[in-house]
């Protein structure tokens, strides 16, 4: 029923019984313990990954830093010599740190440079740009395993396809990963070739910065790197300092490459132990494992003083929009 504005009346008989309410999801209620329990139910699987795969090995590895754990037998508790043998007795331990700091120092810049050099120049409008974006793609796919490794030993060798070219310009080759001098940066060239990853994020960002930005820039007279400095850079920075961390996190615990290169050995001479491999060395050749586990828990240290750094620094360096 309705009135003369039309709007709803209740009926005579209804007008003078009282409104009952739907009752509401208080915290005790049977509707709301049932969410919950259904809630915690779908998320058992995670926690217990989280509680058996990673919080429970890391509190076993942290025991075991403290030990003499040699795989056979129990471990011994020996406090901090781990720790202080690390830092004042063991010189390769202090050749795997340089070394490591140079792969990351040089690669991580690297990869940045060339995967937002390549996603700039996918960016302009080529046709088939879905099948170059998963073309660059596929490296970071394959780039970390060893078949690719293997391979990448035997380009590089002194029979290698490297060492071809040259020939043909009358380069006398040499062998590359088995120089000291030549097989970091061998190292470091593969994994600037895995940049597929850094460029999709870095493409997919450039793709969301308005056409109008450059179209007002061009009129105002800025030419192309004029554009690319006052517009790109600052409106991708948040997508930098993000491919940035993953990078440096990701450098840090390289492993496959200089474990494949080098046969295992971090050579020649050390110039590719990294700190990864040489923990692989501790633990898997060696059968250190208790100072393994003290090696992980400074990498561990390391890897976190290293992306707060990066945090902290991001606020003079990264524009967000809001800002």
């Amino acid at each position: 029923m309705t009135d003369a504005t039309n709007n709803p009346v209740l009926p005579a008989a209804e007008a003078g019984r009282p409104i009952r309410k739907i009752p509401e999801n208080r915290p005790g209620s049977a509707f709301k313990r049932a969410e919950n329990r259904a809630a915690y139910l779908f998320l058992m699987p995670w926690l217990a990954g989280i509680v058996l795969i990673t919080a429970l090995p890391m509190l076993a590895s942290l025991y075991l830093s403290f030990t003499n754990y040699a795989v056979i037998g129990l471990p011994t508790w020996i406090g901090f010599d781990n720790y202080v043998r690390l830092f004042t007795a063991d010189r390769r331990f202090v050749t795997s740190i340089w070394v490591t700091l140079k792969y990351v120092g040089f690669s991580v810049p690297l990869v940045l440079v060339f995967s937002l050099a390549v996603a700039a120049f996918l960016n302009r409008g080529l046709r088939g740009l879905a099948i170059y974006r998963s073309l660059f793609y596929v490296p970071s796919l394959i780039g970390a395993s060893v078949g690719i490794g293997l391979l990448w030993k035997e380009v590089f060798g002194e029979r290698g396809v490297i060492n071809d070219i040259l020939g043909w310009f009358g380069i006398a080759g040499r062998g590359w990963i088995n120089n000291p001098t030549f097989a970091l940066p061998s190292v470091i060239t593969l994994n600037v070739w895995t940049f597929g990853a850094s460029m999709v994020i870095f493409l997919a960002a450039l793709r969301q910065i308005p056409d109008s930005y450059y179209e007002a820039a061009s009129i105002d007279g800025a030419n192309s790197w004029q554009r690319f400095r006052r517009i790109t850079l600052p409106l991708i920075t948040p997508v930098i300092f993000f491919n940035t961390v993953l990078l440096l996190i990701n450098s840090f615990q390289s492993f496959t490459q200089a474990f494949v290169v080098s046969g295992g050995r971090g050579g020649p001479v050390d110039s590719t132990l990294l700190y990864s491999l040489y923990l692989y060395q501790q633990a898997f050749q060696q059968l250190q494992m208790g100072y393994a586990s003290a090696m992980a828990w400074i990498l561990l240290l390391a890897i976190g003083i290293a992306t707060a750094l990066m945090f902290w620094s991001s606020r003079f360096w990264v524009f967000y929009g809001d800002r």
